[in-house]
């Protein structure tokens, strides 16, 4: 038998009283793309950062090709063949594509011809594996989908045999993700193995050969995808079944309570990103915002919450609180798109992140003086609520993985018992025992009387979710559709044919 990519035997890795992993074997057969499934906080990134160097495990043995070995740090894993592509991209912004890949492997002290024989290389690795960008482009004006794959060309440029993907669509849209797939088929055909870390569980069955499943840091099973479902996996993943599906009964909307009416944004470079967009959310209604990443989104959710500018129109709430000098928009609660940038501070704890922005709350406390048993309390309930894991009111933010730090944010303005709900991307990076109670708590919202207006890149999740879809494209609305529109009619509305031209 040939020996298998990678096997692990007994890995165990812990930090403080955390078990981040116990006792794990795996083993990745060669020329393969195995999947690493799991909830939040499972021990999946652990474990494959254990394997790329960035921990070294406590016990247990590597094999690589059949050879047991040490890794101590990334550049010994870089020497074995194995090169990774982090969640969240690992470039300097201000560099240009080959200055990025080039760093750190330069070729030498002359740059110029270094700087010539890695062109060379990486356009025949452009070829070979359809993975084409501008080497020139500076990668801060890249999308996200192309400089994930400047990732990637990174570590295939080091001599890449097997390849992590960490979450590797989880801020790609449809179209990136598909030609995402077409790579990996590419690196696949090539010889090469890929492991992907992923929580969507379609594509695990669209694209995987094998799947691995981890809960609570411990492996509890592998299947061949062929042999496996959707539903077993969910179940293996969550220990109990999963409501795949969202249960939602007919909405009752009341009055309006959020409008937006002929809303321009300009951004400071003087490119117009919303024009004159106008529409309503009633009470006791959802209303979702579909379209591709870049569209117009994230400023109108900037523009509603009061944090970004407006050249002209207005956002009008009807809300019960009252108004303060120091919250933009009382009454309103703001989910943003990008955690990590607008939603947490990543070096507070987790009881300070819980009170963001919500600080000068009475419950919280008077003046400069905060009630800290007051705020403990809250975060201890809050994490019970939304199973943060692990459930520590002291750790800093950044120590919760992805879809934990993104329950922290839902928590905190949900909890605020909000008459107005704006969400981003709510189960971006989230697991789907945790996507479902997610869903579960926004109808919930909705049911008791919540104006609630959803943005989301996951057409499924906009479909299942809304009691009315608008489709955005280039900063307007296209039109709007019925939860029952087909793909294909909120994908015609996308790709900036208007409703009334799509009817005809």
């Amino acid at each position: 038998m040939t020996a298998p990519a990678i096997e692990l035997k007994g890995i165990s890795k812990s930090f403080g009283p955390v078990h981040a992993n116990k006792d794990i074997d795996l083993r990745v057969e060669k020329g393969t793309i195995h999947g690493i499934i799991g909830e939040n906080g499972a021990g999946k990134s652990t474990l494959m950062s254990i394997l790329y160097g960035f921990y070294e495990a406590d016990a247990g043995t590597i094999a690589v090709d059949g050879t047991v070995v040490k890794i101590k740090n990334s550049d010994q894993a870089i020497a074995l063949g194995i090169g990774m592509v982090h969640q969240h991209f690992m470039l300097v912004e201000p560099f240009t594509v080959l200055e990025n890949i080039m760093l750190g492997a330069e070729g030498g002290a002359f740059l110029n011809k270094g700087r010539a024989a890695a062109r060379k290389e990486l356009e025949r690795l452009e070829r070979e594996f359809e993975l084409h960008v501008d080497l020139d482009a500076v990668v801060d004006d890249l999308p996200v989908g192309l400089q994930q794959r400047v990732e990637i060309l990174k570590a295939l440029y080091r001599g890449a045999e097997i390849l992590i993907l960490d979450e590797p669509t989880g801020v790609l849209t449809p179209d990136e993700a598909d030609h995402l797939f077409r790579i990996l088929g590419q690196l696949k055909a090539q010889g090469k193995t890929v492991m992907m870390i992923t929580h969507k569980l379609r594509e695990i069955m669209a694209i995987t050969d094998d799947v691995s499943v981890m809960r609570q840091g411990e492996m509890v099973a592998t299947r061949q995808t062929a042999h496996t479902s959707v539903d077993e996996l969910a179940e293996l993943m969550v220990g109990r079944h999963v409501l795949l599906r969202v249960d939602k009964g007919p909405a009752n909307p009341g009055a309006v309570k959020l409008s937006v009416s002929g809303l321009t944004v300009v951004d400071e470079l003087g490119v117009t990103r919303l024009k004159n967009v106008s529409f309503d959310v009633r009470q006791g209604e959802i209303v979702g915002i579909a379209g591709v990443s870049g569209n117009g989104q994230s400023e109108l959710l900037e523009a509603i919450a009061g944090i970004g500018p407006i050249a002209s129109g207005e956002v009008h709430l009807d809300c019960d609180a009252e108004d303060t000098p120091w919250r933009p928009r009382p009454g309103l609660g703001h989910v943003p798109e990008d955690r990590h940038k607008m939603g947490l501070v990543t070096k507070f704890q987790a009881r300070e992140n819980t009170i963001l922005g919500y600080q000068r709350e009475a419950k919280f406390g008077q003046g400069m003086f905060l009630d800290r048993a007051a705020i403990l309390e809250t975060t201890k309930a809050e994490m019970e609520r939304y199973d943060v894991r692990p459930p520590d009111p002291y750790l800093k933010a950044a120590n919760f993985s992805g879809g934990n730090q993104q329950k922290i944010v839902i928590a905190r303005e949900i909890e605020q018992d909000p008459d107005v709900l704006i969400v981003g991307q709510p189960t971006r990076g989230v697991d789907v025992g945790a996507i479902e109670a997610i869903h579960r708590r926004l109808i919930e919202l909705r049911d008791s009387g919540k104006a609630i207006l959803l943005v989301s890149v996951e057409l499924d999740e906009i479909r299942a979710l809304s009691d009315r879809i608008l489709v955005m494209f280039a900063g307007e609305i296209m039109g709007e559709l019925p939860p029952t529109a087909t793909e294909r009619e909120v994908g015609l509305l996308m790709s900036g044919v208007r409703a009334e031209e799509a009817a005809e």
